[in-house]
């Protein structure tokens, strides 16, 4: 298990994240190049090597309730991992970060955990996501609609 120092020194080589110190000597990092509501990357870092990372982009069910998962254990190769994921999930649009290719990539059929099927269509200005002919939900941006999608469990389906 790596110490508090330890994992301070390795949260703070990740220049985009700022440092916010709490109550109890513990210690938030916030990444204000989020592109969504979500800043906080790491909750609650505190000296007896407890903390929290931010895993939106992993399964609802190997999270807490508001999405953050405890790295009291972590290695630094695992915490580096979990931070450099954290990060990329809430700054990019997709893997290139152009927002283009987020609205060609989310198009499509989406499975989830079940097998269950939803597509993905881009009408007037709108993420529709379908479950066959039905409506399950609408979205202002490609980025909403992954993000829904991603909490749910689903997974985009490879051609």
């Amino acid at each position: 298990m790596l110490t508090f120092e330890e994992k301070l020194e390795i949260i703070e080589s990740y220049p985009e994240l700022q440092r916010k110190d709490v109550s109890l000597g513990r210690v938030n990092f916030h990444f204000e190049g989020s592109v969504y509501d979500k800043k906080i990357v790491v909750q609650h870092l505190h000296p007896n090597g407890n903390g929290f990372v931010y895993a939106g982009h992993l399964p609802r069910k190997a999270s807490d309730k508001k999405g953050f998962i405890n790295i009291r254990e972590y290695s630094e190769e695992q915490l580096r991992k979990i931070l450099q994921a954290s990060i990329s999930y809430l700054s990019a649009f997709s893997e290139t970060g152009e927002e283009e290719n987020a609205d060609q990539e989310i198009e499509g059929t989406w499975v989830g955990p079940q097998k269950q099927e939803l597509t993905v269509v881009n009408e007037d200005l709108l993420w529709n996501v379908y479950a066959g002919i039905n409506l399950e939900e609408c979205f202002e941006s490609p980025v909403e609609a992954t993000r829904y999608l991603m909490e749910e469990g689903f997974r985009k389906k490879s051609v």
